[in-house]
C-alpha cells in the first residue's frame, strides 16, 4: 500500500482547519511544474528547504554564543529545529497545516548573518545607502534568487504560502515587510504560528544556555514570575541546581507555554468566527495568542534576559569584536572587489558592487568570517 499525492491531499483536507491552508488550493509556484507523485507542494518545500546551502551554515551561525565558545550551546540551525519542533506540536493541535509550518519554520532563519543580530546590524548600517539589509528579506533572497539547485530557474521555486510565510515573519528582532505579498493582510495561520513559535524558542533556548554558562543564576531570577511557578509546580528547592533539574525546568517552560498558547488560540479562533484562510488574514489582530497572563509573564522574562544575558560584558565584547570583523571586511571587498570570490565578482555588473558584498558576508559562518578577517588583516596568516 502506499498513498499518491492526490490521497496526501484528501487526508490533509479531512483533518484540517477550515481557515488552514491546504497544498491543492496553493497559489502556486513563480515557475510552473509538476507536482510529485508522493509528496504535497508543502511537503516538497520543505524538502528543498532541508536541502540548500543555506541551511546547513546555519550550523555555525551564532545564537548568542559564538560557536566556539561551546558545543552544548545553541546555534542557528539547533534554534530553527527546536522552532520546526515547537511549530508542528502548535499545528497538529490547531488543526493547521503541519508541513507548510514546518517548512515556514525551518527556513526563517536562513538570511541571518555571521554573528546573530550584531551581525545584522552592522550589515545594516554598512548596507544604508544601498538597499538595506534584514535577515527577513536575505531569506527570501535565498531562496529566490541566490540559491542555484536546477538549471530552469533560480532559487528553489517555493510555493506562495511559503515565501508568503516567510516575508511575514515577524517578532521583537524583526519587522515584516510583505510588499510584494498582500501586505494589507495578516500572516495566514500557519505564518503566525511559525512567529510565536520563534519567540517560544528562544526565549527558552536562552534562559537554558545563559543558565548553562553561568551568566545568569538562579538567584538572579529569583522574584521573576514565571521563574517561580516553575520551581513552585516541580516543588524545586535546591541550590544550586544540577544539569538535570536545569532541563526538567525548561521542558515545563516550554510545555506551560505551548499549552497556554493552544488554549487562548483555539478560544480567540472560536471567538472570532472565521471560516476560511481569507477571513483569518483579514482580521485585525493576530489570532495565534498567548494569555494575557503568559504574555506579561514572558515580557518579564526577556527584560529580565536582555539586561542579564543579552547586556552581560562577554556577549557585548563578542559583539564588539563581530561588528569590527564585518566592517573590516565590507570595507575591504569595497575598496579591492578583486578579492572576492570569482562567481560573486561576476554579478557586480548586474546587481551592484555593495549587493554582491552583502550577499557574500550575509552568508559567511562565524568561523568563515574570522577566517577570512585573518586572512586580511593577520601578516603571519596566508592568504
Amino acid at each position: 500500500m502506499y498513498l499518491n499525492r492526490q490521497q496526501l491531499e484528501n487526508i490533509e483536507d479531512s483533518h484540517l482547519a477550515p481557515y488552514s491552508c491546504r497544498s491543492q488550493n496553493s497559489r502556486g509556484r513563480y515557475y510552473p511544474e509538476d507536482e510529485p507523485e508522493y509528496r504535497t507542494a508543502f511537503q516538497r518545500d520543505r524538502d528543498r528547504v532541508l536541502h540548500t546551502t543555506a541551511f546547513r551554515r546555519l550550523k555555525y551561525k551564532t545564537q548568542v554564543f559564538i560557536n566556539y565558545e561551546g558545543d552544548y550551546y545553541r546555534t542557528r540551525l539547533t534554534h530553527t529545529l527546536e522552532v520546526a519542533q515547537i511549530g508542528r506540536t502548535i499545528a497538529r493541535a490547531l488543526g493547521a497545516n503541519e508541513d507548510l509550518v514546518e517548512c515556514i519554520c525551518l527556513a526563517h532563519d536562513l538570511g541571518h548573518s555571521a554573528f546573530g543580530h550584531s551581525g545584522e546590524t552592522t550589515l545594516g548600517r554598512m548596507m544604508m545607502d544601498h538597499g538595506g539589509f534584514n535577515h527577513n528579506k536575505q531569506s527570501l533572497r535565498i531562496v529566490t534568487l541566490l540559491e542555484r539547485r536546477y538549471v530552469e530557474y533560480p532559487g528553489l521555486n517555493l510555493t506562495w504560502e511559503v515565501r508568503e510565510g516567510m516575508v511575514k515573519h515577524e517578532s521583537e528582532y524583526d519587522v515584516a515587510d510583505a510588499v510584494d505579498y498582500e501586505p494589507e493582510k495578516r500572516g495566514h495561520l500557519e505564518a503566525q504560528i511559525a512567529n510565536v513559535a520563534d519567540e517560544l524558542a528562544y526565549t527558552a533556548r536562552d534562559l537554558d544556555d545563559g543558565l548553562r554558562s553561568g551568566m545568569i543564576t538562579p538567584d538572579q531570577l529569583s522574584g521573576i514570575t514565571i521563574w517561580e511557578i516553575l520551581l513552585e509546580s516541580l516543588k524545586i528547592n535546591q541550590k544550586p541546581i544540577d544539569e538535570l533539574t536545569r532541563h526538567r525546568l525548561i521542558r515545563r517552560l516550554i510545555s506551560l507555554e505551548v499549552s497556554d498558547l493552544i488554549q487562548n488560540t483555539h478560544n480567540r479562533l472560536q471567538d472570532s468566527k472565521v471560516h476560511s484562510v481569507d477571513e483569518l488574514q483579514r482580521l485585525p489582530y493576530n489570532v495565534i495568542s498567548f494569555s494575557e497572563d503568559t504574555h506579561r509573564r514572558n515580557r518579564e522574562l526577556k527584560d529580565f534576559l536582555y539586561a542579564n544575558l543579552y547586556r552581560h560584558h562577554r556577549v557585548i565584547r563578542m559583539s564588539v569584536k563581530a561588528e569590527q570583523i564585518i566592517t573590516n571586511l565590507f570595507i575591504a571587498y569595497s575598496r579591492e572587489p578583486a578579492i572576492l570570490p570569482g562567481n560573486f565578482r561576476d554579478q557586480i555588473d548586474t546587481i551592484g558592487l555593495e549587493r554582491v558584498i552583502c550577499d557574500y558576508i550575509a552568508g559567511m559562518t562565524d568561523r568563515f568570517a574570522i577566517e577570512e578577517h585573518q586572512k586580511l588583516f593577520d601578516p603571519a596568516t596566508k592568504p
